[in-house]
């Protein structure tokens, strides 16, 4: 039991369970009808995902390998999640690891430079059941 974070459209786990996609925006070029069969997610959830302007600002600071922008899209975003309805979702999905094995999950090729690795810290801080994995992408 317990949450994966994982890269969407990476093969599955085997006991991996039900895929959220914590995204903004569905795979470009993808029918609906193919979402889960390609591994990308069988449930969207983009209230999980950073605002618009938030996501191009998280990518400029991971293409800028930029720690200092980097950190102020990390505090950004915690804002953005301790906003009522997304804390109660991440409440929720810190409950239901506790019963059942799911995972989540973003497009970015490196966790670390990536919104999941917040999730991650944010879902641990409210208890929840994270089962560790390799993580992907390079060393910074």
């Amino acid at each position: 039991m317990g949450i994966r974070i994982v890269k969407l459209g990476t093969p599955r786990a085997a006991d991996e369970g039900l895929r959220l996609g914590t995204v903004r925006r569905p795979p470009r070029g993808v029918p609906k009808a193919e979402f889960a069969r390609r591994d990308f997610y069988d449930v969207w959830l983009p209230n999980l995902s950073p605002s618009a302007a938030l996501v191009a600002e998280a990518q400029a600071a991971a293409q800028g390998h930029d720690d200092k922008a980097w950190a102020a899209f990390e505090r950004r975003f915690k804002a953005e999640m301790d906003e009522p309805d997304a804390g109660r979702v991440l409440d929720l999905l810190a409950a239901l690891s506790h019963q059942t094995s799911f995972s989540l999950g973003c497009y970015c090729e490196d966790e670390r430079r990536c919104h999941r690795a917040v999730l991650r810290e944010m879902l641990l801080a409210r208890g929840a059941v994270i089962v560790e994995q390799a993580r992907s992408g390079p060393p910074r």
